[in-house]
């Protein structure tokens, strides 16, 4: 198949799973195009399966702000016709589906018809997605689209609850390559962190208000008070000079790092006892999914998908939103005892395996195929 795949070229989740999967399509012989502003964060190497065609934007001083949806449905346009491609698949619904459909509609002036798969990741639907500014055209956009997914059931469950949708919703939980995140020896880099065989916390995210980035330095606090222990903070966004501060005012500034955005996270992971996901919402939990992959257990909010992720009791355990008392409790029982912290290590990776690529990337090849055989006989 020959594949366009459009999303955000960022960090965040929808932009990672989307990249992820491009490129284990390529590694499975589909010819993938990778349709976007930016080169996507982790499109990091060369394979004559994969392409990236930049939509540039012309920043006229008639606009205020530049029109992205037009200009990156006039590129799909121009990518869909010349590269022939077969499907679309676009990966978080503003702008994306809109703009899709937009194309779709130019397209079929030339007598191309593009059947497009809308991935719904999270926030496209539960925060931005609601407003009343976008709620109309999300709606429409899912409707028109020829198939959608959504990575959890709670996801699913919201898109039906918030939205006026009349199309099936296809589940495709988001996936872990377990040749990439797995345990590595780097028993040197812990030692650099935690020379006296202190426990290491981690958190990962965009930092935004949404992952309640100072719940975890207040977490880690109390764990601290109990355990000997660091905190590594990775990633980057609005919310960190408050958590930096927040570190100050609680005085655990000399254990804990920030280490910005990283690449190789997970070299970051293998050094890890235990992840710390306190989010107002999550649609499923990808950086909870990779952390496990490394064996590393995790303490969440029992919010959004993480449910259907982090087994209450077996792979860590799920607290109520903004419960950091809960939370520090229940990771101080994890790290108190080796051998439950080791058999709580074990269980997260059993876990992991159940997402596996190879076990996801069937589902959306046979979803392609069925959409593409549906639009076939419409069109018929």
């Amino acid at each position: 198949m020959k594949i366009g795949i459009v999303c955000y070229p960022t960090f965040g989740g929808s932009g990672v799973v989307a990249t992820e999967l491009g490129k284990a399509l390529a590694d499975n012989g589909h010819q993938v195009h990778f349709i976007t502003y930016n080169q996507p964060a982790r499109l990091d190497f060369f394979s004559e399966n994969l392409f990236y065609h930049e939509v540039s934007v012309a920043n006229y001083p008639l606009f205020d702000y530049a029109p992205y949806e037009v200009a990156l449905a006039s590129r799909l346009v121009d990518v869909v016709r010349f590269e022939k491609l077969d499907v679309l698949h676009v990966h978080y619904a503003i702008p994306h589906a809109s703009a899709a459909f937009m194309a779709k509609q130019i397209l079929l002036t030339y007598g191309i018809y593009i059947p497009v798969v809308t991935t719904l990741h999270g926030t496209d639907i539960t925060l931005v997605g609601k407003d009343r500014t976008y709620k109309p055209v999300v709606t429409f956009s899912i409707n028109k689209s020829d198939g959608v997914t959504a990575v959890s059931e709670n996801l699913k469950k919201d898109t039906f609850e918030f939205f006026d949708i009349e199309n099936d919703i296809k589940v495709i939980p988001n996936f872990i390559d377990l040749t990439r995140f797995s345990l590595k020896p780097k028993d040197h880099f812990k030692k650099a962190i935690a020379p006296n065989g202190e426990k290491i916390l981690i958190h990962t995210s965009n930092f935004r208000k949404v992952k309640r980035t100072e719940d975890v330095v207040r977490i880690f606090a109390k764990i601290r008070e109990k355990i000997p222990s660091k905190l590594l903070m990775v990633g980057d966004g609005g919310e960190r000079s408050a958590c930096e501060q927040l570190c100050r005012d609680l005085g655990v500034s000399e254990d804990t790092r920030f280490l910005g955005k990283q690449d190789a996270i997970e070299e970051i992971l293998s050094v890890s006892d235990l992840f710390l996901m306190p989010s107002q919402s999550e649609s499923f939990g990808l950086a909870a999914l990779e952390a496990m992959a490394c064996k590393v257990p995790v303490i969440s909010s029992n919010t959004g998908g993480l449910p259907e992720l982090n087994v209450e009791g077996v792979t860590g355990f799920l607290k109520d939103v903004g419960d950091v008392d809960g939370m520090a409790e229940k990771s101080i029982y994890i790290l108190e005892n080796d051998e439950r912290l080791e058999a709580f290590k074990e269980a997260a990776l059993a876990r992991a395996k159940e997402f596996e690529l190879s076990k996801i990337l069937p589902l959306y090849e046979n979803y392609y195929t069925e959409v593409i055989e549906k639009s076939l006989s419409a069109k018929a």
